[in-house]
């Protein structure tokens, strides 16, 4: 790892604002990133504190704005363990998980109707769709509501 030398390039600050600039990261996802840059553990974390003290790195905001992307196209439980691995403290996912579950349904018919668009003919196909729509982190008892026709269009 090379140290944070000024004559061979820009600080840690200006590679985070830079790193925050193009989007959202979390804190975790700056650090691993900024260790790339300098070997003092206790630097980094005196930037990242820095950077959140100045509202300019947001673990809320960062979760918002992930969930806001993967949102179409994945279920609650997928992206809250995304987030979880990125360093996002249930604090912050608490309120995002309660609206991410108010949606879930109308999402995953989303899904489903882009790729299946009709009920599935027998077991197999079933199993299929299922396995599908489960992978991409939505609920059980959604996926079966869609499956068996139970969860019409509002």
């Amino acid at each position: 790892m090379a140290s944070d030398d000024p004559d061979r390039g820009p600080s840690l600050k200006a590679r985070a604002i830079a790193y925050l600039s193009r989007r959202e990261h979390s804190r975790l996802e700056l650090r691993r990133k900024l260790a790339a840059h300098c070997d003092d553990p206790e630097r980094i974390e005196a930037v990242l504190d820095d950077l959140e003290r100045q509202h300019w790195q947001s673990d809320r905001r960062y979760a918002e704005a992930y969930a806001a992307r993967q949102a179409p196209r994945q279920g609650a439980a997928r992206i809250l363990q995304t987030l979880r691995q990125q360093g996002v403290g249930e604090d912050e996912l608490c309120d995002l998980g309660a609206g991410l579950a108010d949606t879930e349904s109308g999402r995953a018919r989303e899904v489903w109707l882009r790729k299946f668009g009709q009920p599935p003919g027998d077991a197999r196909e079933y199993a299929r769709q299922y396995r599908f729509l489960a992978g991409r982190g939505f609920s059980a008892e959604c996926v079966r509501r869609i499956l068996d026709g139970r969860d019409s269009e509002r």
